[in-house]
């Protein structure tokens, strides 16, 4: 039998298969005749479009029910996906990703937006520890089409630059006007941060690569935009929560299934475990592995195309099961509209 294991939907030892032996998946539904509220807040806050709960002062004000925990400053990229993917909700700042954890975990927040992956700069560091034992689920996904600005203290002109600062990732990600400008880059710990600081020290000879948003908040002028050297810099964020908001499945829907899993320390265990989802049709997105603390038997972070309750899924987690010591879903949730469109876009 899986045991309960918080947080996640299911974790349990291995045991050998047999017919109609299914790994059990223990979710959280709402009533039957209502959709998840996720969803519903989500339809809704669509429908707001750009409404927004920052004051004119840049401080951020709502409910604990009407807000969205995200790590970084006002004006980071997350701040933006959050106003992208919830403009009905308040984005709340916290310092570190454990932080906006712990902010709804508080009641401080009902939501949080949390980037695990960059079209450039890959996977989110560390973001493969955290997630599995955040205490939360992921019940959406957001991706968020990065656009760095080069902003600077009103008045300032490109050539009167010597300096640009940002995170390391955004300064990577425009090394082409980096090197036209001839300015020296200067590491910080995110973006809004340096635009913070570029504001407070009204030099014009410093710049910072930063979002639009933070520029609006600090009262940076933009002296170039979408100055990113690939056009296709994408994020992709997952929306959390701390109960598990799984939609009803529906044939032909398309879905996401985010897990982690151990295999067993035997020959051949993963290439055994994968079968199951090769012989059933269900599609693998992810597979990422990380030393576990005894260095011998490795884990996995992985991400199928299908819902939980799919006859396929079952399926392929009976077979992962059965070579794994211990399995653990974070998540069903309907798959972003922007995986289809992308996908089309790369056929073309």
């Amino acid at each position: 039998m899986f045991k309960r294991h918080p947080p996640a939907f299911f974790i349990g030892p291995r045991r050998a298969p047999g017919p109609g032996r299914m790994p059990r998946v223990d979710t959280v539904r709402l009533a039957a005749d209502t959709r998840p509220r996720f969803q519903q807040d989500l339809e809704k806050a669509r429908d707001l479009r750009a409404f927004s709960f920052r004051t004119t002062n840049g401080n951020f004000m709502a409910s604990s029910e009407t807000s969205i925990a995200f790590q970084g400053m006002p004006g980071a990229y997350s701040n933006l996906a959050c106003n992208e993917a919830m403009p009905g909700m308040a984005p709340l700042p916290c310092r570190t990703f454990e932080d906006a954890f712990a902010a709804v975990h508080d009641g401080k927040a009902r939501l949080a937006m949390i980037p695990i992956e960059n079209s450039v700069a890959g996977r989110v560091a560390d973001i493969h520890h955290l997630l599995p034992d955040s205490g939360l689920f992921i019940n959406g996904e957001h991706f968020h089409r990065v656009s760095h600005h080069l902003l600077a203290v009103p008045g300032a002109e490109l050539g009167d630059l010597t300096h640009v600062h940002s995170h390391v990732h955004a300064l990577n990600q425009c090394r082409n006007l980096i090197r036209e400008l001839g300015v020296t880059p200067v590491v910080h710990v995110d973006t809004a941060g340096a635009a913070k600081d570029i504001a407070a020290q009204g030099d014009k000879t410093q710049a910072a690569i930063a979002s639009s948003l933070a520029g609006e908040i600090y009262g940076l002028t933009s002296l170039k935009q979408g100055i990113e050297d690939a056009e296709h810099n994408t994020t992709r964020f997952v929306i959390m929560s701390l109960t598990a908001e799984t939609p009803d499945y529906k044939e032909g829907g398309s879905y996401v299934t985010s897990f982690t899993f151990r295999v067993r320390n035997v020959p051949a265990a993963l290439y055994k475990a994968m079968g199951g989802f090769a012989t059933n049709g269900v599609n693998m997105t992810k597979l990422e592995s990380y030393v576990g603390p005894d260095f011998v038997a490795a884990q996995f972070f992985a991400e199928i195309e299908g819902h939980v309750d799919d006859p396929a899924v079952k399926l392929a987690f009976e077979d992962l099961d059965h070579y794994s010591e211990w399995i653990k879903v974070l998540g069903t949730y309907p798959a972003d509209p922007f995986r289809k469109t992308a996908a089309l876009a790369g056929a073309s």
